[in-house]
């Protein structure tokens, strides 16, 4: 008789691997299982295996991934093998079949469920996670982990990850926390993967064929000659001088690259060895190695390659491929307008299309995204240009991946790729059934070591860890659903903390280190006279104390001083309380914008109409708002007429002010304080060990034995710290909560007002909840709430954080009510200081009229006029209308609630409502 897994496996035109047999061989025992595969090796048989004992034992299996593209795909996977009626599918907006008994869902829609306590739960009996290496995510990772410590005991398991270097370790954990977690790794690909280099106009193998592992004599012996014919600029840049620094600005250097014309420059200028895009696409199509995917590390560098390969005259394909490509473009664009085709630029979209090449990255609009994936996945598109996240994303296999370069900036500096990220990217080459090997090109730079290419190449560390923390709504809902006390034991039982607790293993070791060379300076410490250690501690609190005094002195007012810095608005009159700037002054950009607790340092026109920032040595005290003026939205410092109207509205809103107070006094020194100093001073002069002719040396000795102690006592708090720093950090959390009214007094029981903030999931979800229950919110129209609301979860890309100026409100009832919210977020700082907690960021202004034209009915060729990428304005507007329905359903009041409904179906409009999925 067929057993369960014959029955599946009937179902694939390709027999299942050894390693995918023993996974399914553990879920016929009846336990759990960890899969770690390379990308394309076929490890979601082992989840959908779990789909098909579910349906055969008549329980539920939900099928988990981390963004909404992968469960569309997934779902439509599993009505094509089981049956629409057999399968439904959950991703917050999206609900279709919810009480199927296969439901495929992002993992976020399953962690709200097992908040909420859903119904749907019921006779759960698999929960696969795919793609579950997303638990080092810092936004996505920590849902991972709720979701493991969350479900109920009787559910199994099937993770599925990239292969990672420390799948043991993550296994141990998961059998610790679930029970009976069997490991499965697998590191052979299904299709073997062959390394080249871009030379010139030439595909060259990294490795010599005849030696496997041996670098290719042949580039070798090329970065040789280009070292002795041009300044090897690659790895070592030069001063004026032209001796070579010792520093390199462009990740190690090994991968070269440094000062070479930009690759990006398709013309005759391009370096000699260096290949041009469009060298590299018609060399690839010479060696038959299309399709391919071209990573280049930035949205404007895709979009760029694009172009160039368009100038340069690229065909890539037949005319009966354009004709089909044509077709899935026009199916998928049929619900744009013609002024969003306008906008988008897609008639230059569907040209690059039909001749074989196009662009995916996070700036794309997702309808766009979803024409270049089908026709890529149909074979037709023959090269995607592509951010590293089409690496994280979809399935798109490709028989070639091309890395333009080895060195990324990371939002800091440039850096080489890591060999997991390597891993990642050649991941996606090879096609299983369809190409014998696939292959991995990396363009050669000027300045490339062929060795170090090689290195990456062959490594494969890529270790998972941990991302998890504990928020306000985790706290809330756990104290909700599990209680105070066994909340803070879930958490202990994290892998965040599991790893803590791995890290500080070695502690215990260099503690008796540590203890020996104590006892050995007490020894040489030791005096006839007396104790030098009593004589050295006297020392120690007379210099600790005169510290402080100096302190003191000085008068730390820093935290003070930031509070009120932070809760300044454009137009805002303050006293400047020092410094050659002195006076009266308007705030024209507090400078607040994406600074994550750094102190702000405001633009403002002083008192001599000059625009300047005002830094430490102006504003040493804190300031306060005296009067308000307006701000016109386009002031700019360079023009005069707008300096002279601003200066006049300065003076008219001082003119019945008191002249600015002096600065404030510094602090006395505190008198009972120089009198303890003195009082110490006569002891020690009167200790026995003060007239030893060896003081000197017998007090350095006794010193370094007290620091020492100091640090081992401080290791050890701190190895014990982290032990429990997951639950340390829930307590004080909770005690944020429980001052401001979301815990009931003792922290024990969820208060109405904590119930609101359980439904709000957002980063800034303490101070989303305040401002409902201060009323920030209340009046607003649709617009004004969608600009208001977006400062919230709007977060600036680090290149637009270097702008000098800030961003505008729409009107003065946004003006308003982002004020109170700024207001709102610093007394929460104010409190989390207090509690030793991380500040909340910045609210961020730079969506707000983006958000509010939208909201008031503008075209999309205006609201992308003030430089947002389709795509980017796509995902912010779905995350602001998900936002707005989060506090709909959170129990606030009807008028709130509905003025976010009205705010949802003012934004829920045009390409906002189009299908397609975010990343």
């Amino acid at each position: 008789m067929d057993s369960a897994l014959d029955r599946f496996a009937s179902g694939y035109s390709f027999g299942l691997d050894d390693y995918q047999l023993e996974a399914c061989h553990h879920l016929d025992d009846g336990a759990g299982v960890l899969v770690a595969a390379p990308t394309g090796a076929g490890k979601t048989v082992v989840g959908e295996y779990a789909t098909f004992l579910a349906l055969e034992s008549g329980r539920k299996c939900f099928y988990t991934t981390p963004i909404k593209a992968l469960s569309n795909q997934k779902y439509h996977d599993l009505v094509e093998r089981y049956g629409a009626e057999e399968v439904g599918l959950l991703t917050g907006d999206v609900s279709v079949n919810s009480e199927a008994p296969l439901v495929v869902m992002t993992t976020e829609v399953l962690r709200n469920m097992i908040y909420a306590g859903s119904r749907t739960l019921e006779g759960l009996g698999w929960v696969v996670m795919d793609e579950v290496h997303y638990l080092a995510d810092r936004f996505r990772g920590p849902v991972w982990e709720e979701v493991i410590l969350g479900l109920a005991d009787s559910v199994r398991l099937v993770c599925l990850s990239a292969t990672v270097s420390n799948a043991e370790e993550f296994g141990e954990w998961l059998d610790e926390v679930r029970g009976d977690i069997r490991v499965v790794v697998s590191e052979r690909r299904p299709v073997p993967l062959t390394q080249h280099v871009a030379l010139a106009k030439r595909i060259v193998d990294l490795f010599a064929p005849d030696r496997p592992g041996t670098v290719n004599p042949d580039l070798l012996q090329v970065a040789r000659q280009e070292a002795r014919s041009q300044r090897d600029d690659g790895r070592r840049p030069r001063g004026r001088s032209g001796k070579g620094r010792r520093t390199v600005s462009y990740g190690s250097g090994r991968f070269g690259g440094a000062s070479a014309q930009r690759f990006e420059r398709d013309d005759h200028r391009a370096p000699r060895n260096s290949p041009s895009r469009s060298q590299v696409v018609r060399a690839l199509r010479r060696a038959h190695l299309l399709p391919a995917i071209i990573f280049v590390f930035s949205r404007q560098g895709c979009d760029a390659a694009v172009s160039q390969l368009m100038s340069s005259d690229v065909v890539l394909t037949s005319t009966e491929e354009a004709r089909r490509l044509r077709e899935i473009a026009e199916r998928h664009g049929s619900a744009l307008t013609d002024a969003e085709r306008r906008a988008l630029g897609w008639d230059r979209f569907v040209s690059a299309f039909e001749r074989g090449v196009a662009a995916h990255h996070a700036g794309l609009l997702p309808v766009v995204k979803a024409v270049v994936e089908e026709g890529f996945v149909n074979g037709l598109l023959k090269v995607v240009v592509a951010t590293e996240t089409l690496a994280l994303g979809i399935n798109m296999p490709a028989r070639t991946v091309v890395i333009e370069r080895l060195v990324k900036y990371n939002g800091q500096t440039h850096a080489d790729i890591t060999p997991g990220e390597y891993t990642q990217l050649t991941g996606r080459a090879g096609r299983r059934g369809i190409d014998v090997e696939g292959h991995a090109v990396v363009c050669w730079q000027p300045g490339m070591d062929p060795r170090a290419v090689a290195g990456l190449a062959s490594r494969r560390t890529y270790p998972l860890r941990s991302a998890f923390t504990p928020t306000y709504n985790m706290a809330v809902n756990l104290v909700a659903t599990v209680g105070r006390q066994r909340a803070a034991r879930v958490l202990e039982h994290s892998f965040a903390q599991f790893q803590i607790d791995r890290r500080s293993g070695p502690a215990g070791a260099r503690r008796k280190e540590n203890e020996k060379a104590i006892a050995d300076y007490l020894e040489a410490a030791a005096c006839d006279l007396g104790d030098f250690t009593e004589y050295a501690s006297m020392r120690e609190k007379i210099s600790r104390l005169e510290a402080g005094q100096a302190r003191l002195r000085r008068g730390s007012r820093d935290a003070e001083v930031l509070d009120s810095l932070s809760a300044l608005d454009p137009g805002d009159v303050i006293a400047v309380p020092s410094g050659p700037h002195a006076g009266w002054a308007v705030i024209v950009d507090p400078g607040t914008r994406g600074r994550h607790g750094d102190r702000p340092n405001p633009l403002a026109m002083v008192s001599d109409r000059r625009v300047v920032r005002l830094g430490e040595h102006d504003i040493d005290s804190p300031v306060h708002r005296m009067a308000g003026v307006r701000v016109p939205p386009h002031f700019h410092p360079r023009d005069a007429a707008a300096r002279k109207a601003l200066g006049k509205a300065l003076d008219q809103a001082t003119r019945n002010l008191e002249e600015p107070a002096a600065r404030p006094p510094k602090p006395q020194v505190d008198a009972r304080l120089t009198d303890q100093i003195t009082a110490l001073r006569a002891e020690l002069r009167a200790h026995p060990c003060h007239s030893c002719p060896d003081r000197e040396t017998h007090a350095r000795f006794a010193e370094r034995a007290m620091a020492l102690r100091r640090e081992t006592d401080a290791a050890t708090a701190k190895a014990r710290r982290r032990s429990g720093s997951i639950s340390d950090r829930f307590d004080r959390i909770c005690l944020v909560l429980e001052a401001l009214g979301y815990l009931e007094p003792g922290g024990l029981r969820v208060s109405d007002s904590g119930r609101v903030l359980s439904r709000i999931y957002s980063e800034l979800d303490l101070v989303t909840a305040e401002a409902i229950a201060e009323g920030v919110l209340d009046g607003l129209d649709p617009a004004q709430l969608a600009a208001v609301l977006s400062t919230l979860i709007f977060e600036s890309r680090p290149a637009d954080r270097r702008h000098q100026y800030g961003h505008w409100l729409p009107d003065p009832a946004c003006e308003e009510a982002v004020s109170r919210l700024r207001a709102v977020r610093a007394r929460v700082g104010r409190l989390e200081r207090d509690h030793r907690l991380e500040r909340p960021r910045d609210l961020d202004t730079g969506f707000a009229e983006i958000a509010y034209q939208w909201a008031s009915g503008a075209a999309l060729d205006t609201v992308l006029e003030e430089g947002s990428s389709a795509g980017d304005f796509v995902r912010q507007m779905r995350q602001l209308a998900d936002l707005a329905g989060q506090i709909a359903g959170a129990g606030v009041d009807e008028e709130l609630a509905r003025a976010c409904r009205r705010m949802l179906g003012a934004v829920q409009r045009g390409v906002v409502a189009m299908s397609g999925e975010e990343d």
